[in-house]
């Protein structure tokens, strides 16, 4: 008898199960179920390099894989398909159209959606997220005729976007509500080299800064009111984070707190149903197993790898090193691993020459290094950390001393 895989969520983790069941010479069926109309898509370059090219190319370079993948690997993808309820007792799905789809395993991959703000004026035209490919290209297109930009959110995408409207000559103003710009994910001294290297390039970036409301002129967005003065914009993005797709999930009676609840093996709460990527919360080891939930492809594309271990049969738990990035103009953030409970920092390298990486340690023990345009530390730093090597303080701020050799 055939197995039937069906996933719902064609994002990286989705496409990523799809080739890593076919790499594993898994023969059942594979049906891959995407609410969206366009073939699946990279979604970094969504607020950086396609924003700036309005070209059928721009698009075609987004694309995880081409029609032929699917085709070749025998992957059912429908496109413009909504699941609205999924029965897990009879291990059906029942969708938009009023068919149903069963499976024998079922892959949650729903994602996360931009969070949205509910304040006064915030109906008004010209007020903006991003997360998808139509989002997209609704935000070039409206950047194409705006002239002042305000950006609700200082964390990875609003910065990314900052840049690459400043890039096109426009006005752009970030309103942050923390004391410094990505406060949840990178070190103290980042932040301000950040803050610093985007106000060189004519940004305004307010902190402490909490929007009030949004003001308008005949429905469309004009200003931005926060409690010390109101900011110009004839465009508004909100980069306000983002909310777990998890209300199917927790429809059909499966357990979900910010996020869809899995364990070590991906496995939700009911039977033959996994979930991965940006929906999920698990217990992450580099966390002291708090339980997180993480956006990030790395960590979309290794569950997803982890679930097709699984279904054809192999043991395995979920152990993957955590590791980010956000390019910003001309500066690259490379992230590994996690921040959460550390006691100090240690700094490598001179901030003010724009090359440099910052350890994060609980007590003793390294638990995450965050690197500034330095793509090789941040390779020995996944190293020093996938090894579980906590080096000297003092051998880490040595620039003298090779990083390399401290893993031998």
């Amino acid at each position: 008898m055939t197995r039937h895989v069906v996933i719902v969520g064609a994002g990286h983790g989705g496409v990523s199960l799809c080739a890593a069941l076919r790499a594993l010479d898994f023969a059942g069926a594979i049906t891959l179920l995407s609410d969206e109309a366009d073939l699946p898509y990279h979604r970094p370059p969504l607020s950086k390099a396609f924003l700036t090219n309005d070209t059928p190319e721009a698009e075609n370079k987004l694309l995880l894989e081409s029609q032929s993948f699917y085709d070749e690997k025998c992957v059912d993808l429908r496109l413009n398909t909504r699941v609205s309820a999924l029965d897990t007792k009879a291990r059906t799905l029942q969708l938009a159209d009023g068919s149903l789809a069963p499976y024998d395993e079922l892959v949650l991959a729903t994602g996360a959606r931009a969070r949205t703000l509910t304040l006064p004026g915030s109906a008004l035209e010209g007020i903006l997220v991003l997360r998808t490919l139509e989002q997209a290209r609704t935000l070039r297109q409206r950047l194409t005729g705006s002239s002042s930009i305000v950006i609700v959110g200082g964390g990875f995408i609003g910065l990314e976007i900052a840049a690459t409207a400043r890039k096109l000559g426009k006005q752009v103003t970030v309103l942050e509500t923390a004391s410094r710009i990505m406060e949840r994910s990178v070190s103290p001294e980042v932040s301000a080299y950040v803050t610093r290297k985007h106000r060189e390039q004519g940004i305004i970036l307010e902190l402490d800064s909490t929007v009030s409301a949004f003001l308008g002129d005949n429905g469309k967005v004009a200003a931005v009111r926060t409690a010390t003065r109101e900011w110009p914009a004839d465009l508004v993005i909100v980069g306000a984070g983002s909310l777990p797709n998890s209300e199917l999930a927790q429809a059909a009676g499966i357990a979900c707190s910010n996020g869809i609840l899995v364990d070590a093996q991906m496995r939700t709460s009911a039977p033959n149903v996994f979930a991965i990527g940006d929906c999920v919360t698990f217990e992450n080891r580099y966390a002291d197993n708090a339980r997180l939930r993480l956006e990030s492809i790395q960590n979309a594309n290794d569950q997803a790898r982890l679930v097709a271990r699984l279904i054809i049969g192999e043991d395995a738990s979920y152990e993957a090193l955590p590791w980010f990035w956000s390019d910003q103009g001309e500066v690259k953030l490379q992230m590994v691993g996690l921040s959460i409970g550390r006691t100090h920092c240690v700094t490598r390298g001179e901030p003010e020459l724009g090359r440099f990486s910052v350890f994060h340690y609980r007590d003793s023990t390294l638990i995450a290094v965050d690197s500034v345009n330095q793509p090789l530390e941040h390779i020995l730093g996944r190293k020093l950390l996938a090894a579980g090597m906590s080096p000297d303080q003092a051998l880490i701020a040595d620039t003298g001393i090779a990083l390399k050799s401290l893993l031998d």
